[in-house]
């Protein structure tokens, strides 16, 4: 066996267990583990990593010998950690943010009602773009963590991940075999619909929306002092 392999397998083993395990890209990777691997290989800088912050680069540095050095603002700030929320009335259960959603934390089913679970939710903050009616927000962590259980999180996160990558390819390997045995047709058909049952949804919430707003303004102005 190759000791070289054996050595940087083990490297990025230890790097990945400092990283925080958010999943959130914004290092510029498509996760921790391959910016561990990036690291490892000396592609990719100990600095990069928002959510880690200062702790998790003084941990790098140590690891790595190093210089500590500030993060690099050009991938992010690093600030409290926070977690998302659904506004479950204005959800039309595109099922889109439990596609993004790197651990796997958000439950529900298409045309139904989603709900995040907040003790798995890593903050990676993924889902909201993808939502089309705008009914994901971020909000503060429900309360910091301690370093050990900061710690244990993490390693919970990192295993979700990777059951969410295998769960990943085990539905592409089935999509990849209905494909081939459906029509071209019948595919079309069936992408054609669910866009249209989306834009169906979305201008419900719209007009959701239209109407709370309405009754807001009609509330503020019968609390409003008479002139």
């Amino acid at each position: 066996m190759d000791t070289n392999f054996v050595y940087n397998a083990t490297l990025i083993d230890r790097i990945d267990a400092i990283l925080p395990q958010t999943q959130c890209r914004q290092c510029s990777f498509q996760g921790c583990r391959p910016y561990a691997q990036a690291m490892a290989k000396g592609e990719a800088d100990i600095n990069q990593c928002p959510p880690g912050g200062e702790q998790v680069i003084l941990e790098l540095a140590r690891l790595l010998g190093q210089e500590p050095k500030p993060l690099n603002e050009a991938y992010g700030r690093h600030g409290p950690k926070t977690v998302v929320v659904i506004d479950e009335l204005l959800c039309i259960g595109c099922t889109l943010c439990i596609q993004a959603c790197p651990v796997d934390a958000i439950l529900g089913a298409a045309k139904l009602m989603h709900t995040v679970i907040t003790e798995e939710c890593t903050g990676c903050n993924l889902c909201l773009a993808p939502c089309p009616v705008d009914c994901i927000h971020s909000i503060p962590a429900p309360q910091p963590l301690d370093t050990t259980l900061a710690k244990q999180k993490s390693a919970i996160a990192r295993e979700r991940h990777r059951w969410h990558l295998t769960r990943l390819e085990i539905r592409k390997k089935h999509e990849t075999e209905r494909k081939q045995q459906a029509s071209p047709q019948k595919t079309t058909a069936t992408a054609n619909s669910r866009k249209a049952a989306i834009a169906a949804a979305v201008q419900r919430v719209q007009a959701k929306k239209i109407a709370r707003a309405a009754l807001a303004a009609q509330n503020a102005q019968k609390k409003s002092p008479a002139e």
